[in-house]
């Protein structure tokens, strides 16, 4: 999966933003508490209105826009009081953009949006957090290829 910048206007068939809300739906999460919800945001109107939260003119003009949202109140708490809402929404994310992928869609994981602005614009209720966004549509260009750390960099056994 690469990110992409750049997205064709054609619409996405309802039935493959669909498939790729089912994705998320059956992620796993920390005990299955699954503390997440998904915002779809398709009308062109409201698209807009998420430029004041993140002014990427190649990501408010894709056809679709997700959003996800956990609630950590429903999430399960490790014993030592960190909360796997984030974590399980991350993974919701994730499992939506492989989908996408697989599909033949665009998807770009966005984090660096003003939440506060994203909150008011959602008028979302006490309680909800936004983990990230991403677009949805049919890249109009491929992704950049990206450089990986060596396994030896990041796979450790037994001992640091």
């Amino acid at each position: 999966r690469s990110s992409i910048r750049a997205y064709d206007p054609r619409p996405v068939p309802p039935e493959m933003v669909a498939e790729v809300l089912e994705a998320g739906r059956v992620a796993p999460s920390a005990c299955n508490k699954q503390p997440w919800h998904f915002i779809l945001i398709t009308e062109p109107e409201a698209r807009q209105r998420l430029s004041a939260v993140y002014a990427k003119e190649w990501f408010y003009s894709a056809p679709v826009i997700l959003v996800v949202c956990v609630e950590p109140s429903k999430a399960w708490t490790r014993a030592d009081g960190v909360n796997f809402a984030w974590v399980d929404g991350a993974i919701a994310l994730d499992h939506m953009t492989l989908c996408a992928t697989d599909l033949g869609l665009g998807s770009c994981c966005i984090g660096a949006f003003k939440a506060d602005k994203l909150r008011e614009i959602l008028q979302l209720p006490e309680g909800i957090e936004v983990v990230g966004m991403t677009p949805l549509g049919y890249p109009a260009a491929a992704g950049m290829p990206k450089n990986r750390k060596a396994p030896a960099e990041i796979i450790h056994r037994e001992r640091w």
